[in-house]
């Protein structure tokens, strides 16, 4: 045995001696037992409690979305070339105003000294000379305004203020995506019950099954026994000894078979619980008779079942689904703020910090929010019918799984007091044959009459049983069925 499966043995002996029974304390494995290995071992649920995990977390990262977002901006910019100033575009604007100018401030100078204007000609002179310098001395290239390469940082806050509803519904889908986690979780978790519970169950049903063909091979070995006993004392010919020898092969050939489905049926248990298949499982119970105490699915049982809640978190889902396709017809409103940390080489100088108002509303898309809004609707809708379906199906399933109950029950019923009558008959039978009123045969007979209703009578309650585990199933409550069975 590994060392894994040595600690998971001697855990199995901890957590069973909790149960107070005397079985319990020398190591007997109950159905509680199981459930509670699962619930800690089993990679379905613990897939499921992983998703459930991640499903909180969006959530609270969803309840964060409310409060600023502040970024560092940096960048550096590599020009092709320089920004330059195109001189050469506006000479012609730069010549001939300066020249005017010039023609102004004389005339004002000659308009102060004479208290006239100049004369046209001179004006015409003056011009013309302003024009002829600034031409000369006009550059005929375009300066470089900044170096070829600059860098720039700066933070940037942008806080919500206004959004239309998008932030609560987001955060209320993210609240639905949690809880429908949470029930998924419990999904998988009674779906793991209910199988652990079938799992059970059936090894219950081959412990009876083994111990009824224990005491067959045991009458079946002393009526060989008895046989032999008669052909050495020439009473019954050896043929009939035969037979005596043919149906003891046969029965314990059906005995080792029992014992393998009994392996089958432990392998399976350890795969359900994650279990090492070298750990030793001790089960020894068998079948036992009892009856629900419930004549009828109760009133809105529906509602404990996580496969309804499944569907019924979909619905909230959809119905939050409408709020946000309806928030995005709703402008968008936020406050934005900027704090230049350095700049090197721009070729302006930008103020150190400004703040602001920013809105963002789209007028038109095409009509696709509309179109947007009545899919959410119809998924409402659809969520809707879908849990009024799941409803419906399992208030006839309970009452459908009920009634089996009860037929199984008065099947299991007559098969008891066919099997009772059965072992009288096999017990009167080798009376006789101890008075040599009987044959061997006739013993043997008994005996696989005998073999068959206890065989059907243990199928039957192994059926009942198992319709009682998809009942209590289907109330959401699996694990009820271990009061039943133990």
């Amino acid at each position: 045995m590994n060392p894994s499966a040595r600690l998971i043995t001697t855990f199995l002996c901890l957590l069973a001696g909790h149960t107070g029974s005397v079985r319990a304390q020398s190591g007997e494995l109950k159905l509680e037992d199981c459930f509670r290995l699962a619930r800690h071992k089993n990679l379905a649920v613990e897939q499921a409690r992983r998703s459930l995990n991640a499903r909180q977390y969006h959530l609270e990262a969803e309840q964060a979305t409310y409060f600023p977002k502040i970024d560092l901006l940096a960048g550096y910019n590599y020009l092709s070339r320089p920004l330059e100033v195109n001189l050469q575009q506006v000479k012609d604007g730069i010549v001939q105003g300066s020249s005017s100018q010039s023609v102004n401030t004389a005339n004002t100078v000659f308009k102060e000294i004479t208290g006239s204007d100049l004369p046209q000609n001179v004006q015409d002179v003056v011009y013309k000379a302003s024009e002829n310098i600034i031409n000369t001395f006009y550059p005929d290239y375009n300066p470089a305004l900044s170096k070829q390469s600059y860098f720039t940082a700066a933070l940037a806050l942008r806080q919500p203020i206004y959004l239309g509803g998008k932030l609560a519904t987001a955060r209320n889908i993210a609240r639905a995506e949690y809880d429908a986690g949470i029930v998924n979780l419990e999904l998988v978790e009674k779906q793991m019950d209910f199988m652990l519970a079938a799992a059970y169950i059936k090894i219950l049903y081959v412990n009876a099954m083994m111990a009824s063909q224990a005491r067959i091979v045991t009458a079946m070995e002393r009526n060989e026994r008895h046989a032999a006993s008669l052909v050495k004392n020439e009473i019954i010919p050896p043929y009939q000894r035969n037979w005596a020898t043919v149906a003891l092969t046969y029965a314990r050939s059906r005995m080792h078979n029992l014992e393998l489905e009994k392996i089958n049926g432990l392998v399976e248990l350890k795969r359900l619980m994650q279990l090492p298949q070298d750990t030793p499982l001790l089960i020894t119970d068998t079948l036992r008779y009892a009856r629900i105490a419930d004549a009828a699915p109760p009133p809105g049982f529906w509602k404990g079942n996580p496969a309804w809640k499944a569907v019924d978190t979909k619905t909230a889902l959809a119905e939050t689904s409408v709020k946000a396709s309806k928030s995005l017809q709703l402008p968008n409103i936020f406050g934005i703020a900027s704090l230049n940390l350095y700049q090197r080489d721009l070729p302006v100088t930008t103020p150190p910090w400004l703040v602001g108002v920013e809105m963002q509303w789209n007028l038109f898309s095409g009509f696709s929010r509309e179109k947007r809004v009545k899919a959410t609707k119809q998924l409402v809708e659809e969520a809707r019918i879908a849990s009024d379906n799941t409803q419906a199906l399992l208030e006839a399933s309970a009452t459908v799984v009920r009634n089996k109950v009860t037929v199984l029950e008065r099947d299991m019923q007559s098969l008891l007091q066919a099997r009772d009558q059965a072992q009288l008959t096999t017990t009167q039978v080798q009376e006789r044959l101890a008075e040599q009123l009987a044959s061997v045969k006739e013993v043997n007979e008994a005996l696989l009459v005998e073999e068959e209703l206890g065989k059907a009578y243990y199928t039957s309650l192994f059926a009942y049983l198992l319709a009682a585990a998809e009942y209590y199933n289907i109330l959401g409550i699996p694990q009820q069925i271990s009061a039943l069975i133990q």
